[in-house]
């Protein structure tokens, strides 16, 4: 593959969102100037080069939005609730689990996990932000470590091994032109070795933010959290007859929903024994839907003939949050979207030959990766992250199992090699390491910064990923 000044543009500007991302800047700056560059030098015109930065939005502004429309409406379902005042009332049985921060933190990862390896994260994420996140909050765990654990326990230890519904692994073993059931166990046992470290790391760096039950600052945290404003109105529910009533039959029918939910789509699960249709977006789509029906039902109770204009206030508000929280990952979305084969010719405005600008240059790199067996590990795992940077997670295994394929020796087989770069793109783009992934959502329902929970992420997992790579060449 020979490459062009579009391709070593687009690498150079890559290394320089990275190194600003270390430095804790904003990197919005560079995505759109460097997307506009990019395209401008691809098709020879500095139109195409204007058209191509409003394509890469509206691209990744697509690809993003149902993630913006489930925070909107779960957002949207809870303020309803605390209209109601059932949202304290839903969560105080859970609360009688969680008493401190340090156990809901480690139950938040236990619940997070066993959802996600059987629906992907997608569906899971706004179940557990409903119903665990404000009570792990109340008990004294800070938002942010709580957005931590659900993302080191759902985008990355369940997701990167996908041993339920194994499509990474089919897609990594395909690839390697290996049995899909050698590279799913070994992506198992490496995402929990990944995943334990990541979790143990993470509790170990953040346990002393962990407050007190008693702490104000978690209820603070809570208003933030629910996106309610401040006022004694506002926190405070009415007590009239009516209210409570409405309260109580909430906090018990919202919970049992979202279980039903669970339920079904486990039923679903195990009775296909394969792709049911309701894993990934679908089963989010499933769960958005069940909360716009809870949506209706509970502003209804609370407001009866004003319900009309209630529930139009609830879905702006759910709105305005979502995308004042989320709006700056879109245009770094469409800057790494444009380095996919599956984005770029919408983003360019070409149909054949489209430009693969990313994995061009990883590709490039195979003729000088080392016969070593650590060496050659080490050099899938970092091509597994940085085509991880796509914010997909998937879309980078073909080529990672490829390369475990051409890169298989005595020391090292071909399974091993494909697990550890699945464990490479998916841990970062699946994800925990890119604010352009369904990270998003998991800041979005947590009321934090996306680009502050990365950074919380980054030392963790990528420690995690090392030394995993390391026991993987030397003991698996």
């Amino acid at each position: 593959m020979e490459l062009t000044i579009s391709h070593w543009l687009y690498g150079a500007f890559t290394l320089i969102i990275i190194i600003t991302m270390v430095f804790r800047r904003g990197v919005v700056l560079p995505t759109l100037l460097g997307t506009f560059i990019i395209a401008w030098v691809y098709k020879g015109s500095i139109v195409d080069g204007f058209t191509a930065i409003f394509n890469a939005n509206l691209v990744a502004a697509k690809e993003l939005f149902n993630i913006f429309l489930i925070i909107t409406f779960m957002l949207a379902l809870l303020n309803s609730l605390r209209d109601l005042g059932a949202d304290r009332r839903m969560i105080q049985p859970i609360e009688k689990v969680m008493v401190n921060g340090h156990i809901s933190f480690f139950v938040l990862i236990g619940v997070t996990y066993v959802i996600s390896l059987f629906f992907w994260p997608t569906p899971a994420v706004p179940l557990i932000c409903a119903l665990l996140v404000p009570a792990a909050v109340r008990a004294g765990l800070p938002a942010i470590t709580a957005a931590v654990a659900v993302a080191l326990a759902g985008q990355g230890m369940a997701l990167s091994s996908d041993y339920i519904v194994q499509v990474a692994p089919g897609l990594s073993a395909s690839s390697a032109g290996i049995d899909q059931g050698l590279v799913a166990d070994q992506a198992l046992i490496l995402s929990l070795i990944t995943g334990i470290i990541a979790i143990s790391l993470a509790y170990v760096f953040y346990r002393k933010n962990i407050r007190d039950k008693n702490d104000p600052a978690n209820d603070e945290e809570l208003k933030t959290l629910q996106n309610t404003k401040e006022s004694e109105e506002t926190s405070e529910p009415s007590e009239d007859t009516h209210l409570t009533k409405w309260s109580k039959t909430f906090a018990v029918l919202v919970p049992i929903a979202l279980l039903a939910v669970v339920i079904y789509m486990m039923y679903e699960k195990l009775v296909s024994g394969r792709m049911s249709g309701l894993e990934g977006g679908d089963g989010a789509a499933f769960v958005g839907g069940v909360a716009v029906i809870l949506l209706l039902l509970s502003t209804v109770a609370f407001g009866k003939q004003r319900a009309l204009d209630y529930i139009s206030n609830h879905i702006t508000d759910g709105f305005v949050f979502a995308f004042r929280a989320m709006g700056p990952v879109i245009p770094i979305a469409g800057f790494f979207f444009l380095g996919s084969s599956d984005f770029a010719g919408e983003i360019l405005g070409v149909e054949e030959n489209v430009p693969a600008l990313l994995f061009d240059l990883v590709e490039s790199t195979q003729a000088f990766l080392p016969q070593s067996a650590l060496l050659a590990a080490l050099s899938v795992l970092v091509i597994g992250i940085i085509t991880g940077l796509d914010g997909s997670g998937f879309s980078g295994l073909p080529l990672t199992g490829a390369l475990a394929a051409s890169l298989e020796t005595s020391s090292i087989d071909a399974s091993t090699l494909a697990a550890i770069g699945q464990m490479g793109s998916i841990w970062t783009g699946g994800g925990t390491l890119v604010a352009w992934s369904s990270l998003i959502a998991i800041a979005g329902f947590c009321g934090v910064s996306v680009m502050e929970l990365v950074r919380k992420n980054f030392l963790p997992v990528m420690i995690g990923l090392v030394i995993t790579t390391i026991i993987a060449v030397f003991f698996l």
